[in-house]
């Protein structure tokens, strides 16, 4: 199918939105793509309280790629200062490895320059994806050597290994 193109979300996007992200990182779904979560996490990515309250905050928008059968992506941009934070990147699993991902992180980080002026990009992976970090770093994001904790509200996942935190990216623009 081909790409209709993107857009900002609006709040009737909330339940396809939990759907996506949830359908991408977590459950049997989410192993049809590379992006699973499932092997480190149970429970849900998110829910539509927490996408409700992020799409209302000030300088906080989801980004969609749609195409003839719907959704195919989303992602989230938050300003920060003279950054702006990437997250809940995702693409439809049975879409995953056809180009979508490099075309929509390059779609958002053109809209994050555009909405905000921002200089920079970051966002937060968990330090086990070595492979999705890999993938970020092809695209020109650095580590910070910063890190952050894994959230301990089970509405985000209930972790199956130990030490799980997240490991920040940048790339300045």
């Amino acid at each position: 199918m081909t790409s209709k193109g993107y857009r900002l979300a609006s709040t009737r996007d909330v339940p396809a939105i939990v759907a996506l992200v949830n359908s991408v990182y977590r459950g049997d779904s989410s192993r049809l793509g590379w992006t699973t979560e499932a092997d480190l996490l149970d429970g849900q990515r998110t829910d539509a309280a927490e996408v409700a309250e992020l799409l209302a905050a000030p300088d906080s928008d989801f980004l969609l790629a749609e195409d003839d059968s719907g959704l195919l992506g989303c992602a989230h941009l938050k300003r920060d200062g003279e950054r702006a934070w990437f997250g809940m990147f995702s693409i439809r699993p049975g879409r995953q490895g056809q180009g979508l991902g490099q075309a929509f992180l390059t779609e958002a980080e053109a809209r994050a320059r555009q909405l905000w002026s921002v200089g920079a990009m970051r966002m937060s992976v968990i330090s086990l994806r070595r492979e999705l970090i890999a993938y970020y770093e092809r695209r020109g994001y650095r580590r910070t050597g910063e890190t952050l904790p894994f959230p301990t509200d089970p509405r985000f996942g209930v972790p199956k290994v130990e030490g799980l935190q997240f490991m920040v990216l940048e790339k300045r623009f």
